[in-house]
């Protein structure tokens, strides 16, 4: 029989072997999708629900940066002045002292010292309302509860017209500057007496004689 002779047509007809045509798989039928498209649908979802979880964290967090920035700068702008408000009240607290040892009024007393007293009386008035208005004030503690927060006890005594515990005499004034402690009042603190304490203890002992 005579040879057949291979033709370049029947030779590109062929197909290579161990080239996967597009589209098909080993056993020459078509490739499956990896995933359905809901499947996609879904973990996109997912991935932008994560994205927007962690935006909203951010915008919070930026929001409590600032608020906090903001309140610094305004507790900056208040408070700026704290050392030198310490060192006016200080002024002040002097100016009292002047004026408690100008004697008491006292009828048909020196026109000099009357004029003295009124003077100092007028400067001091002036200069607590210049304080007030720039948001400096002072709180007398005679004769309340004693408030660590605000008082600086110098002295406990005791007393039989004083409640123990309440400030018997004060020293010095709080001072705050904008509602905040910028010098605490010295105080003298009172406890009960001797008497009183052995009464409380022994509510039913008689101890007059």
């Amino acid at each position: 029989m005579p040879d057949q002779k291979t033709t370049p047509e029947t030779v590109n007809d062929a197909p290579e072997q161990g080239v996967e045509t597009p589209g098909m798989n080993e056993t020459g039928g078509e490739t499956l999708e990896e995933t359905t498209p809901e499947a996609r649908i879904e973990a996109l979802e997912a991935e932008v629900a994560e994205l927007k979880d962690r935006w909203v964290r951010s915008e919070a967090e930026n929001q409590n940066i600032r608020a906090r920035a903001k309140r610094d700068v305004e507790d900056a702008r208040q408070y700026a002045i704290q050392k030198f408000a310490r060192d006016v009240v200080e002024a002040a607290e002097n100016l009292q002292r002047g004026l408690a040892s100008v004697p008491a009024k006292t009828e048909g007393e020196d026109t000099l010292i009357t004029k003295l007293r009124e003077g100092i009386e007028g400067t001091e008035r002036s200069f607590i309302n210049i304080l007030e208005r720039h948001g400096i004030t002072c709180k007398d503690p005679t004769g309340k509860p004693f408030d660590a927060n605000l008082h600086q006890a110098m002295a406990e005594q005791p007393s039989d017209q004083h409640t123990p515990g309440h400030v018997m005499q004060s020293w010095t004034p709080a001072w705050l500057l904008k509602g905040r402690l910028l010098k605490p009042a010295m105080v003298v603190v009172a406890k009960g007496t001797p008497e009183a304490d052995a009464a409380k203890a022994s509510p039913g002992l008689d101890t007059t004689v």
